[in-house]
């Protein structure tokens, strides 16, 4: 049940829909899981397929112990297809292969689930094909689709399935699963609080100018902290440099947020005195912000943040 636990903590709310569709017999054919990556659709999809192979159900769920959970975890199941994309998408060969497949009784039972990951890199004919499929589905048969993009899918196609939203990780689960990636916990909880997506997270972490990006803010940090006039030059030798375009320029303020709130933590802690000038520290950060989004210069804000916190 430690599975269970563990789906049930990433995505509850999806995890009791599913469970209470299996407990009252109302199973679709067809299921459109839709979320970021990282969000438990995978691992959900294999659950969800497990109910109905499962040898000894424990509370009306897959036990994880018997020769066919085992197998459906180790993608050993006849039974349980898979599709992945075929370089940069799932080709219409691929379709068809699973048609003529399906179209055979199951191997072991009359069963069959089929799970189509990036379901939203089918190119239109191997999607086309799928809709035709998805009109007159076999018997006993269920596919579950996983995408990133619903606007992806076809509408046809997302009109004969069951939609399933997965939510965005809280900040601690993305943390977790961050972590469990062998980000170092400190990245991974800067990560985790400068996005909610999985994937965003990730493609960051292997950004090799993530590393300078968050050493530059937190020496420009450590400046505005000590009232170092030497801040004032590092803006214009250093940061100014190192985030170029709006998108980075507004994740200098975004992770500078996210030290001065650590920091401010850390003395509502140990000293109350303190809490002022990190309150004022992070209302100058915020502002600085919305100056961004209004098109002003990311120079001059952050000269003017600057030049308020050291020379206030």
């Amino acid at each position: 049940m430690e599975e269970a636990q563990k789906l049930q903590t990433i995505q509850p709310i999806v995890f009791r829909q599913l469970q209470n569709s299996f407990e009252h017999g109302r199973l679709a054919h067809a299921y459109l899981f839709e979320g970021d990556q990282g969000t438990g659709k995978a691992e959900l999809a294999l659950w969800f397929a497990k109910h109905l192979f499962c040898l000894d159900l424990q509370k009306g769920m897959p036990c994880e112990k018997c020769n066919n959970c085992l197998r459906i975890t180790s993608k050993d199941h006849p039974d349980v297809v898979e599709i992945e994309p075929d370089g940069q998408s799932i080709k219409v060969d691929q379709i068809r292969a699973l048609q003529s497949e399906l179209t055979k009784s199951g191997f072991e039972s009359a069963k069959k689930v089929v799970i189509i990951h990036q379901a939203e890199k089918m190119n239109l004919n191997s999607a086309n094909s799928l809709l035709k499929f998805l009109e007159e589905p076999p018997a006993n048969f269920m596919i579950i689709l996983e995408t990133q993009s619903l606007g992806k899918i076809l509408p046809t196609i997302r009109s004969r399935c069951q939609i399933i939203h997965f939510q965005a990780l809280s900040t601690e689960r993305l943390q977790s699963r961050l972590e469990s990636e062998q980000i170092p916990a400190k990245t991974a909880k800067l990560l985790a609080n400068l996005t909610n997506s999985y994937g965003k997270a990730v493609e960051i972490s292997k950004d090799e100018w993530f590393n300078e990006a968050r050493d530059a803010v937190i020496q420009w940090f450590n400046y505005l902290e000590k009232n170092d006039p030497q801040a004032f030059i590092y803006v214009q030798k250093k940061l100014v440099k190192t985030f170029k375009d709006k998108t980075q320029q507004q994740f200098a303020f975004e992770m500078l947020a996210y030290f001065v709130k650590e920091k401010r933590d850390q003395v509502m802690k140990q000293n109350q005195t303190d809490l002022k000038t990190y309150n004022y520290l992070l209302e100058e950060v915020l502002s600085a912000s919305q100056k961004l989004e209004a098109n002003v210069s990311f120079q001059n804000i952050a000269e003017q943040v600057t030049l308020r916190i050291v020379f206030a």
